[in-house]
């Protein structure tokens, strides 16, 4: 709290300083993003990872000379 804050109220005061510390503690849209992208890369090597078995058991099962 600056020299300014001198001519508030107690009230005022309070509510300065638990907007300071709300503003320190609040998560950014930095990290917010950061954990998206994170999950997503997961999601993606986990979706890859089940497309690729399968379609390469897919691709096992057909055989042309079986006609």
């Amino acid at each position: 709290l600056g020299k300014q804050d001198y001519k508030k109220t107690r009230p005022m005061l309070r509510a300065t300083r638990l907007k300071a510390e709300a503003k320190k503690t609040a998560l950014g849209i930095k990290e917010v993003a950061l954990v998206f992208a994170a999950i997503l890369v997961f999601l993606l090597a986990f979706y890859a990872f089940f497309y690729l078995n399968i379609s390469s058991e897919v691709d096992l099962d057909l055989d042309p000379d079986e006609n």
